[in-house]
């Protein structure tokens, strides 16, 4: 194994390792392009911030084994978003407990005191989880600290003062996002407390004060509310804000999942338009999403891809998890309601290799992509657009008879991904299922978008209306690909390009 992590450090200097044995045991499943981390468990996406030309990610990590432990922040950078490169750990466990989500700003104006000579610091806000109160006091285990960077997030301090936010005497106390609000002059913490969000202000990021709740009586309360995030959004010239709360359980598939509520936000309360349950991702396999800081007009989440009905028993041997591709946010109306739309940045654009497109493309029962594909990988992205006519669907296939479904159901008006014969599948009861979701567009036209990658399929239908993550565990690589429509159906446009995550590392 060291020969071969030898090797592979020679060919790729990205964080997520193009291995070019993935189909080795131990790298089986590892995805091409995106990012998991090299060895190890690694869970919710943390502290996302763009600073002076360089995209960091912090994870959920745990160094020690390939299950959840004592969190740490792991750490990685890209300049594109697509190539990723592993950097050391950012945060450790201390004596105030294990290093659970939060969030990561860049002080522009040094409110919080800890820039030095011109230099804003970066500032990272998370949650202290101390696991010896865990009995004794269950409702002071969490609280919300603060650690600092002089240096771009190469090394952090923490802050003598910690935690800047105690614990008021609620179990679930956890996952602070932070982002400035300028129209107040304010720092905004958004946090998940137990099945509601609660709304904090503070002038310099360490004395917080309350400012209201959100929740009681709308969304999905399946489960415990987790990484919120509250974002605006332009749309006709007007701000709208959107809280995305995740939820474990009670996901629109089972287990883990995203919902969004679209609304007002005036610095201290948010009012949503409708109390209605609104999924950001009807797939299984998007949980945690939040959003990059300080990335101007752009909105860019992204989640990781994995679920907590199974993450801990996936058949990956070296290392679990991965996170979804990152994904600019948007809103459209539909019959006079806003809904969040999601679709892959324009960065991927650079992975796509040679390929074709098929005008007017006739479909009677099959028809077999698989000779013009010619792809020995299954690493694809695929356009498509037809009419809401009749059912279809799309086939990844290989030789050892594994079959991932991705179709319409014309119907029932639903999307869905069925991972019954997708590979291994018996780690869970429920990992082997169909899942759907709604179609909210109401146009004739279908639009859809797929990216595959060696163990992972993600939907971007109707301009990102109706999204889909799945992850899946094949016995050999995807190589055939099919479409499929008892009843016919005509494609006016479909466009396939192989995908190259090593075009841009100058492999």
């Amino acid at each position: 194994m060291r020969k071969l992590l030898i090797a592979v450090a020679v060919l790729a200097t990205i964080g997520h390792y193009s291995f070019g044995q993935a189909d080795t045991k131990s790298e089986r499943y590892r995805p091409q392009y995106h990012f998991s981390p090299k060895a190890h468990w690694m869970n919710d996406p943390n502290g996302m911030v763009y600073f002076n030309g360089t995209y960091h990610l912090f994870f959920q990590y745990y160094p020690d084994g390939t299950v959840w432990g004592p969190m740490h922040w792991g750490h990685t950078t890209s300049k594109d978003m697509v190539h990723w490169q592993e950097q050391p750990i950012a945060l450790f466990p201390d004596s105030l407990g294990y290093i659970f989500s939060g969030s990561a700003v860049v002080d522009v104006n040094n409110t919080s005191g800890f820039g030095k000579n011109g230099q804003p610091p970066m500032v990272a806000i998370f949650t202290h989880h101390n696991p010896k109160l865990e009995k004794q006091k269950p409702d002071q285990v969490e609280s919300q600290s603060l650690a600092y960077s002089l240096d771009e997030g190469k090394t952090w301090t923490k802050y003598a003062g910690n935690p800047v936010l105690p614990n008021p005497g609620i179990t679930d106390f956890r996952d602070p996002k932070v982002r400035w609000y300028e129209a107040q002059k304010k720092w905004i913490m958004t946090l998940a407390t137990k099945d509601r969000i609660t709304f904090f202000s503070s002038p310099d990021l360490k004395s917080w004060k309350k400012e209201s709740d959100f929740g009681s009586d709308a969304g999905a309360h399946g489960g415990v509310w987790e990484c919120p995030d509250l974002v605006p959004l332009n749309h006709n010239g007007k701000t709208v804000w959107v809280l995305i709360v995740n939820i474990n359980p009670g996901g629109p598939n089972g287990g883990s999942a995203g919902q969004y509520f679209v609304g007002d936000f005036d610095g201290t309360t948010f009012k949503p338009y409708s109390k209605e349950t609104k999924w950001m991702d009807f797939g299984a396999d998007n949980y945690a999403g939040v959003t990059f800081a300080n990335t101007g007009e752009r909105t860019i989440l992204m989640g990781w891809m994995s679920n907590w009905q199974y993450a801990d028993k996936v058949p990956t041997i070296n290392w679990r998890s991965a996170t979804t591709v990152p994904r600019e946010l948007g809103l459209k109306e539909v019959n006079k309601g806003l809904f969040l739309t999601s679709k892959p940045v324009k960065e991927l654009d650079a992975l796509n290799a040679q390929g074709f497109t098929l005008k007017n493309l006739t479909v009677n029962d099959q028809y077999d992509l698989t000779t013009k594909t010619k792809n020995d990988t299954g690493l694809f992205r695929l356009e498509l657009a037809t009419q809401a006519t009749n059912d279809f669907s799309i086939v990844l296939a290989n030789e050892q008879g594994n079959e991932l479904v991705i179709g319409f159901d014309k119907g029932a008006n639903t999307y869905y991904i069925d991972r019954t014969h997708s590979g291994k599948t018996d780690f869970e009861k429920g990992f082997g299922k169909r899942h759907t979701a709604p179609r909210l567009s109401t146009a004739n036209k279908i639009a859809l978008t797929l990216l595959a990658d060696a163990a992972s399929v993600e939907l971007f239908a109707d301009d990102g209306l109706t999204v889909m993550t799945d992850i899946f565990f094949p016995n050999g690589a995807m190589t055939k690909l099919f479409i499929k429509s008892a009843k016919g159906i005509s494609i006016s446009n479909l466009t396939y390009s192989k995908l190259n995550p090593s075009i841009q590392a100058g492999l």
